[in-house]
């Protein structure tokens, strides 16, 4: 049980420190940031979530499907669904890594370009280090949501 505060806080709370992690993923490869501190403020996000609402509230509140309760907490669909998330941001990781060797260059060599005429911004600088980024934040989303998800289900 939580309080009324607790959850109101976390509704207004939750979507700041969202915009906040995705801010800080973006600039990433330019600035202080980047894929893991940006999966770190997304998981105290879930995790605020999961505290103000339960575990099951993703899939019942948010998703509406129902939660079996026969099954063991490693066979959740949800603890499925982040397992599957960091075996994906893990592949992604290493392949960012291995791509520049196809091509004559050390592992996990960068590169960026530049995208003219974007509405709003005018030039875009695009990193590949953008996917090792996208990579990253996976692994530590999927791994530290899935430790979550176990560890508070006990």
């Amino acid at each position: 049980m939580t309080t009324t505060i607790m959850r109101t806080t976390a509704r207004v709370v939750v979507p700041i420190v969202l915009v906040v992690a995705l801010s800080l993923f973006l600039q990433g490869h330019n600035a202080p940031g980047g894929g893991f501190i940006g999966g770190v403020l997304t998981v105290a996000a879930f995790a605020l979530v999961y505290v103000a609402y339960g575990l099951d509230y993703l899939e019942v509140g948010v998703l509406d499907r129902e939660v079996d309760p026969g099954i063991g907490i490693l066979e959740h669909r949800t603890v499925r669904a982040y397992r599957r998330l960091f075996v994906f941001g893990l592949l992604v990781a290493v392949a960012s890594g291995v791509v520049p060797m196809l091509f004559g260059e050390p592992f996990l060599t960068q590169t960026y370009t530049y995208v003219h005429d974007v509405p709003l911004y005018g030039e875009v600088e695009l990193a590949s280090a953008l996917v090792f980024d996208i990579g990253i934040f996976c692994v530590v989303v999927g791994g530290l949501l899935a430790i979550f998800s176990v560890v508070g289900a006990e």
